[in-house]
């Protein structure tokens, strides 16, 4: 069913008209892409964008199994330092934006206590990203462990898939949850508010979650494809990303 599903996505794509240019674009860029498309048509108006979401993984696996994808945006440089070692990317993997942590609860909290905050016997479930398959999940249990608090709060975990399941798990099943600061950009999530549902995790407690761009060989001397790829590096690409919550380079 599964292969079904990616020929037929295979075989739209690949009759798409010339004057366009095939992406795949980690879940958590899904709030930024639409604004870095639109400002990159400011300047490249016969361009059309398709985007293609996904976790990192899973795009991975469709481009090795031949989706006609002409770029990638991976939530992490794992991915693209993959594809380029299997000469399926052309270009070594750059950084393009880092992200960043952020607490996330439904309810009001006092983040004036800063990590200690999750060792309080008020927060009896944490929500985080599984750490073994998810940069953001690792990233959490490493800002834990260097605060000094994962020991005393681990048996509160609530392990979710993704980092949009993180989320969902941050405000209903949990507690409070770690969570992508990107996920906060979503118009549904405005009602929470930062200094009372939500705050930045201090960037110094876990190492920079690198996110990673390659053109794919599928894109071997297209001038549309190279165009947004000099894009996503510009500043104001990086303005862009900084607007919804990244770090940048």
């Amino acid at each position: 069913m599964v292969k079904v599903v990616l020929m037929s996505m295979i075989l739209g794509l690949s009759v798409l008209n010339a004057g366009s240019i095939n992406i795949a674009v980690a879940a958590n860029v899904s709030y930024a892409i639409d604004t870095i498309k639109e400002e990159f048509n400011k300047s490249n108006p016969d361009t059309k964008v398709y985007v293609t979401l996904g976790s990192s993984g899973k795009l991975t696996a469709q481009i090795k199994n031949g989706a006609p994808y002409q770029l990638f945006m991976a939530a992490n440089m794992k991915y693209p330092e993959a594809l380029y070692s299997d000469k399926i990317a052309i270009t070594k993997p750059v950084i393009y934006a880092q992200g960043a942590l952020a607490y996330l609860s439904s309810k009001e909290k006092d983040y004036s206590k800063g990590m200690n905050l999750v060792t309080d016997t008020s927060i009896k479930k944490i929500a985080i990203a599984n750490p073994n398959t998810a940069p953001y999940g690792k990233a959490s249990v490493e800002a834990m462990k260097n605060a000094g608090v994962y020991d005393s709060v681990v048996r509160k975990f609530v392990y979710a898939e993704s980092i949009s399941q993180t989320v969902s798990y941050a405000v209903t099943a949990a507690d409070i949850g770690f969570i992508a600061k990107s996920s906060l950009y979503s118009p549904k999530m405005a009602k929470y508010k930062k200094g009372i549902n939500w705050v930045d995790v201090d960037s110094k407690l876990y190492t920079p979650i690198n996110q990673g761009v390659v053109i794919l060989k599928n894109a071997k001397d297209n001038k549309e494809v190279k165009a947004f790829y000099d894009f996503i590096l510009s500043k104001d690409a990086k303005q862009i990303l900084k607007n919804y919550g990244y770090l940048v380079p």
